[in-house]
């Protein structure tokens, strides 16, 4: 099951930008995960990173104002640093 725990809006943003935005910054936090789909195929999600809320809430509000270039998300300290 999921929760949804946050929800945000953008606008006038590139959905596939936004995507890659969003790839690049937590890469460091990307789960590292195989499972099965239906037909019993592995498969490794690309879609899942653990990353603390704050920090998405962080990222969302640079991505706003257009400050997120050059930072990556830390896993060690769970925090935003300069690339």
């Amino acid at each position: 099951e999921l929760e949804v725990v946050a929800t945000y809006k953008l606008h006038n943003l590139n959905r596939t930008l936004l995507e890659a935005i969003f790839h690049r910054v937590f890469a460091a936090a990307q789960l590292d995960l195989r499972i099965e789909d239906r037909f019993g195929q592995p498969v490794r999600p690309r879609e899942w990173f653990l990353v603390p809320l704050q920090v998405i809430d962080e990222v969302v509000e640079r991505i706003k104002d257009k400050s997120i270039t050059g930072y990556v998300y830390d896993p060690t300290n769970a925090r935003l640093v300069s690339a």
